[in-house]
């Protein structure tokens, strides 16, 4: 099949190269021609694992193209993925003006029949204002489609050749066989296509969103209330999380969630319910807490450090909100960083992927270095905040050398407390108890 995909940011560049893969012709939009033409070139402009191998693939199989010209990009698919930006506005809600921005031109451009699928997360209704704006100009008939993405990034390859479920949100028949076609080789192993009207569809992804960051942030706040108690969280996580009511998954405390996903998404239905007269008070409570969270760590290093972090020098280690991605948009990791610094305090980070992007935001703010275990000379107390799979297994006994104070401030759970009172290394870590030595 012929398909273009209009962005390509994370979601359409995966999407792009993805349906590429299984032997579709696709062309790829963005306006950035520099951006265009180092894909060309073969340069994938983000880190995702595996994606490199089918980007490469594909280009040199001539499947997948890029270019900067909307109108080839529309006269070759016969299915055009838009996958635009949608950020958060001032209000919490989701800003369409590019999505609609982009729909005005195609119906200026189109000559005959096409399925534009909302592949970005959008507000319920959206499929309907880009119908009406294709409308206006439009003198040929087209469908439009709610497919949204259930992306997991540092997974997203294997989400998308893989996935649990596919939602397709139609009222078109003609739409919905092209969409099942398309989808088609994804799903053999019987994973479900679910048909549902737009509307459904285009909540779906924002109540997927929001209950998997409510889940996180329950948790969080059952962490913070066993500090208060002396209860252990990760026994309370083990105790709750056999319960296949429960499940284990995303029970898991920290300093709170990040990403492009869960925060946009869960203020964009919060302001959508406000728009619509109603109050999600969970997602107005889930808001507030991540928000505190992602400092949590902060009152324990100043009560540390006698309320005076004045020249001090933390190590960070891991930047992106998560690991196996070079995101950095709204990781807690910022947050601790800026309330250090504001604090008077020096910075030495380290991640695997992420510090270019961090030292765009703060220049020569912070330092840079080149190992996880380079950060640790000179500095006061290594801060922990994204849970890379390198920082499972470290050196104990280097860290507690190269260190000024051995203490360690760790914001994913990733030690276990015996371990730590062995290696005589004070530590403090999420609805744990703390060891200070």
């Amino acid at each position: 099949m012929k398909i273009s995909v209009i962005g390509t940011g994370y979601v359409g560049l995966v999407t792009g190269t993805c349906l590429a893969e299984t032997g579709n012709e696709v062309v790829c939009v963005d306006i950035d021609e520099q951006k265009v033409q180092k894909m060309r070139d073969g340069e994938v402009p983000i880190y995702e694992p595996h994606l490199d191998v089918l980007f490469e693939r594909n280009i040199k199989a001539n499947r997948l193209q890029f270019t900067t010209s909307l109108e080839d990009g529309l006269n070759h698919g016969e299915i055009i993925f838009l996958a635009l930006p949608t950020p958060e506005d001032e209000d919490g809600s989701a800003d369409l003006s590019y999505v609609l921005g982009v729909s005005d031109e195609i119906g200026k451009i189109i000559s005959d029949y096409k399925v534009i699928v909302d592949k970005s997360t959008v507000p319920v209704g959206t499929a309907e204002k880009v119908y009406a704006a294709i409308s206006k100009n439009a003198k040929c008939s087209f469908d439009v489609v709610s497919n949204p993405e259930f992306l997991r990034e540092g997974f997203a390859v294997d989400d998308f050749l893989k996935p649990e479920r596919i939602v397709i949100g139609s009222s078109s028949e003609r739409a919905t066989e092209l969409m099942e076609k398309l989808y088609k080789p994804y799903v053999r192993s019987g994973n479900p296509i679910i048909i549902m009207d737009e509307k459904s569809a285009e909540l779906t992804k924002y109540a997927a969103n929001s209950f998997l960051a409510t889940k996180i942030t329950f948790m969080n706040e059952i962490a913070n209330y066993c500090e208060k108690v002396g209860a252990d969280v990760d026994k309370v996580r083990r105790g709750m999380g056999t319960d296949s009511r429960i499940g284990k998954r995303f029970l898991f405390p920290g300093i709170g969630y990040g990403g492009s996903c869960f925060p946009k998404d869960v203020k964009a239905l919060h302001k959508s319910g406000k728009d619509d007269h109603y109050d999600f008070k969970i997602l107005e409570s889930v808001i507030e807490v991540n928000k505190n969270q992602k400092v949590v760590l902060v009152p324990k290093i100043v009560d540390y450090f006698d309320n005076n972090l004045t020249g001090r020098t933390f190590a960070i280690w891991g930047l992106a909100f998560k690991p196996e991605t070079d995101d950095i948009r709204e990781a807690p990791a910022l947050d601790i960083i800026d309330s250090l610094l504001s604090r008077g305090a020096k910075i030495k980070a380290f991640d695997p992927e992420a510090m270019e992007n961090v030292s765009r935001k703060y220049e020569s703010k912070i330092t840079f270095c080149n190992s996880m275990y380079e950060v640790l000379d000179g500095s006061d107390a290594l801060v922990i905040c994204t849970e890379w799979s390198i920082f499972r297994t470290p050196d104990f006994k280097k860290i507690k050398n190269d260190l000024t104070n051995p203490v360690i401030f760790d914001g994913r759970n990733l030690y276990d407390l015996k371990d730590m009172e062995k290696e005589k290394i004070s530590y403090f870590s999420i609805g744990r108890k703390n060891i200070k030595l």
